[in-house]
């Protein structure tokens, strides 16, 4: 039964995707937030860097709730073939 349940899970998290709204609000108040930062921070490599390395961070954060909506496609992909040998091995 309990194997019945995770393949239609897997059906299932095949057609899922991250609602674009939440990302668009997401994405409009990150740059609210660095714009608001950057506007009395002086203009030197200290503050530049830990600009780019904060963005870099919360780019990367944003691409990984991404990716692991989508886990069986995509540029990080879980392997299916534990779940697909156990099925085979009960017939179905």
């Amino acid at each position: 039964m309990d194997l019945t349940e995770t393949r239609w899970l897997m059906w299932e998290q095949l057609s899922t995707s991250i609602s674009m709204p939440l990302i668009l609000a997401l994405i409009f108040w990150l740059m609210a937030l660095f714009i608001s930062f950057g506007l009395f921070a002086p203009l030197n490599a200290t503050v530049f860097t830990g600009f780019f390395v904060s963005a870099l961070s919360v780019s990367g954060a944003l691409f990984l709730i991404v990716e692991m909506y989508s886990p069986y496609v995509g540029l990080l992909q879980m392997s299916s073939v534990p779940l697909r040998t156990a099925l085979a091995q009960l017939g179905k």
